[in-house]
């Protein structure tokens, strides 16, 4: 997903971190400076779903305008089927081989 906040905000002629800050608190959202450079700025890891409220009402916008789907990063970590195949295999067209492990099967005693 792409965190997509300072162009909404600039959408609504929002045009610096503090002034988005100041309006969150006077609805009751009261964000600290470190993380209100990270939600301007960066791409934030989490975000709570309460704060997600808070901004979309402030912004009068959706969660779907503050996060864009990106498709194709999610289709990158998908394992690939023949990432496991040995490169030898994979040039010849060989299916991989799939050996059984075959030993212990409860720990020691």
């Amino acid at each position: 997903m792409k965190w997509n906040l300072r162009l909404v905000a600039a959408q609504r002629d929002i045009w610096k971190a503090s002034e988005l800050q100041r309006m969150l608190a006077d609805a009751g959202l009261t964000i600290s400076a470190g993380k209100m450079s990270g939600l301007w700025s960066g791409q934030p890891v989490t975000i709570r779903l309460d704060d997600l409220d808070v901004i979309c009402d402030v912004l009068n916008c959706t969660p779907a305008d503050l996060l864009i789907p990106e498709p194709d990063k999610a289709a990158a970590r998908r394992p690939d089927a023949d990432a496991s195949a040995s490169p030898a295999a994979a040039a010849a067209g060989q299916e991989p081989i799939v050996r059984r492990h075959v030993g212990r099967l409860q720990p020691p005693r």
